[in-house]
């Protein structure tokens, strides 16, 4: 009797052990499911870095798949729509191409067609110096100085911010032929985008004088406006506003004092400003 017990208990251990084991093998060989498919759509891209002016061509250009109604406006799903056509800002790898990114078909590529309808381009030579030490680049904002003298006297040199606010359209620089030596030698030029009175301005002022580009904050809209400034001007003297220290009280700064004396008799004297306090004092 005991022997038969033992025999039923193996029997069933094994059938356990075999059934746990087929389950075991039929979960893990089992393909896991399919991931149910995103809908997408083909948005035209740009396979590498393209510059402002750039004709496009098949070999700048990628389609690749958005998930459908994600793409941003204006997108393309065929290189075919848009090869041929110049970009009027420029792009980086993989940044869709959008339409309003694009000259229209008929302006072609290149620079004319990132200018303005009622704007000019002006480009103009600077040295490392004019061109803020290579620091300007398309894109940037400047104020243009024009130095010259409307006089054949010294004294009559003046500096005048004469444009703000500008806007630089391309920034580099080219090969031109140096007269003196018949070499080829390499020049930095600036393209300027500028309203029509500002390119007369501009032109005048880079034939008759020098030129400096003041570069500007983006942030910072103003145009004030300077009375410009001669060579008697530069040197002059200018009184010193009151100071502030880094406790807040002013310090005190001495201003000298205009009398009704005349020249002969006059006394030399020396106003003290102490915070809100004023004090004259003859100098001995």
């Amino acid at each position: 009797m005991r022997s038969r017990i033992f025999a039923v208990l193996a029997v069933a251990v094994l059938a356990g052990g075999a059934l746990a084991y087929g389950t075991y093998n039929m979960v893990n060989n089992q393909a896991p499911p399919a991931a149910a498919a995103t809908a997408t759509q083909p948005v035209v891209v740009a396979a590498a870095n393209l510059q402002l002016g750039a004709e496009l061509k098949e070999g700048d250009l990628l389609v690749i798949g958005f998930p459908k109604g994600k793409a941003p406006e204006g997108t393309f799903a065929l290189p075919s729509e848009i090869v041929g056509r110049g970009l009027i800002v420029p792009v980086v790898k993989n940044e869709p191409i959008l339409a309003a990114k694009l000259a229209s078909k008929e302006a072609g590529s290149g620079l004319p067609p990132v200018i303005p309808e009622g704007m000019r381009a002006v480009s103009v030579r600077v040295d490392e110096v004019v061109g803020v030490a290579g620091y300007v680049l398309p894109g940037n904002r400047v104020d243009v100085l024009a130095t010259a003298n409307p006089s054949d006297r010294r004294a009559d040199v003046t500096t005048k911010d004469i444009l703000s606010n500008v806007q630089v359209l391309t920034a580099g620089t080219r090969m031109e032929q140096d007269v003196e030596n018949t070499k080829p030698v390499q020049v930095t030029v600036v393209t300027l985008l500028v309203f029509p009175e500002q390119s007369e301005r501009l032109a005048l002022a880079s034939t008759e004088g020098k030129i400096q580009l003041a570069l500007r904050n983006p942030l910072d809209q103003g145009a004030p406006e300077t009375p410009g400034i001669k060579t008697a001007g530069l040197m002059g003297n200018v009184k010193a506003p009151v100071e502030r220290s880094t406790t807040g009280r002013s310090r005190p700064v001495a201003l000298p004092v205009t009398t009704g004396l005349s020249n002969s008799s006059a006394v030399p004297t020396v106003e003290i400003i102490r915070g809100d306090k004023r004090a004259t004092e003859v100098i001995k």
